[in-house]
This record gives C-alpha cells, sequence and structure tokens, in this order.
C-alpha cells in the first residue's frame, strides 16, 4: 500500500522538538523530509540527555535518543543560509520541495529573506507552516516560548504537583511542544 504523503518532499528547517515532531509524523506518512542544519553544529538535541551507540559494533560515535526520536525516517544536510553558496542549494530543494517547516522565532526568516511573502513569490506550489509559541504576529510573538513556559500560561502545571503545598509541576513529557508538532502536522497534510 503507498503511504499517503508518498511523493510530498519536506524541507525541514526545524529543531529540538516542536517542528522536528512535525516533520516526523509527515515522514511517517510517507513524505520525503529533508533536514536542514546548521554546519558544524547541527540541531542542538544531538547532544541532549543519553547518548545512544549507533548499531555497528564497529562504529564508537553516539547519538541522542532526544534527537534520533523526532528525526528517524529523515534525510539531513548542513547548510549555513547566511552563505550564499548554501543558499543557493537550499533554493534548488526548496524548487523540488512540496512543503517548508520552520521553527524559527518570528522574524528570523524575514532577517534570512525566507519569510512567506518572499517565498510564496519565489516558490508559488509551496506551502510554508510556521510553528512558534505565540504565533507570527501580535502581542505575545516576540516572546521566548518553551514548553515549560507553554505548560504554566496553559494552567496544565496548576493541575500537577502537590496539593497541599500548590506547588506545580511540570508534566514530564513536552507535551506542549509534542502537541505543536501533531497540529501543525495536521494543518500541513
Amino acid at each position: 500500500m503507498t503511504a499517503p504523503l508518498h511523493g510530498i518532499v519536506v524541507a525541514d528547517l526545524t529543531r529540538v522538538l516542536s517542528g522536528p515532531w512535525c516533520t516526523r509524523i509527515l515522514a511517517d506518512l510517507g513524505a520525503r523530509v529533508i533536514k536542514i542544519e546548521e554546519p558544524g553544529f547541527g540541531d542542538a538535541t544531538r547532544g541532549f540527555g543519553k547518548l545512544l551507540k549507533k548499531g555497528d559494533a564497529q562504529d564508537k560515535s553516539t547519538r541522542s535518543a532526544y534527537f534520533a526520536q523526532p528525526n528517524t525516517g529523515k534525510e539531513s544536510i548542513a547548510l549555513s543560509l547566511k552563505n550564499e553558496k548554501d543558499r543557493l542549494l537550499f533554493e534548488s530543494i526548496l524548487e523540488k520541495a512540496d512543503v517548508l517547516v520552520e521553527n524559527f522565532r518570528p522574524g528570523v526568516m524575514k532577517r534570512l529573506g525566507y519569510d512567506w511573502d518572499t517565498i510564496h513569490k519565489k516558490y508559488p506550489h509551496l506551502i510554508m507552516c510556521s510553528i512558534s509559541g505565540f504565533g507570527q504576529t501580535g502581542p505575545l510573538a516576540k516572546r521566548p516560548a518553551v514548553d515549560t513556559i507553554i505548560q504554566s500560561m496553559s494552567g496544565i502545571v496548576e493541575q500537577t504537583g502537590d496539593p497541599n503545598d500548590k506547588t506545580g509541576i511540570k508534566v514530564g513529557p513536552s507535551v506542549s511542544d509534542i502537541m505543536a508538532g501533531v497540529y501543525a502536522a495536521h494543518g500541513v497534510q
């Protein structure tokens, strides 16, 4: 049976969790996902938490379980969107892509020259999904957002912990990031 997104190409400019979770779902549904990472550094989660040894006994390299889970099933390339040669390569990926997913802070894509207006003019076929904690515009758009902040502002933290001392505790998994990725993936489909 053919996967629902077979033949769809996704350019993935995401990092950490919400964006990679979105593109992992798209990959699971059959899309070809090309993850673009910063040269020499890559996604910050490559070094988070417990490191796993790769399967081959000869290979002594490691990878982060935190990185591996949401990034399985993807291709990866290191490109600097501030380097002209790399930008040309990125744009050749965009020409073939059906979807672009990013989760930079609002304004970063504009500074790089890849905001919606520019992208849509040059690649009118491309669907663009931008994931951010408080949206791209509006009074909270420029505020930083990580899972703990979203859990706190949404009231999840208040629902956990010890009711006697009224101290809330973050839910273990990054549920806000994961759900943002799930909803973004469904929005793209």
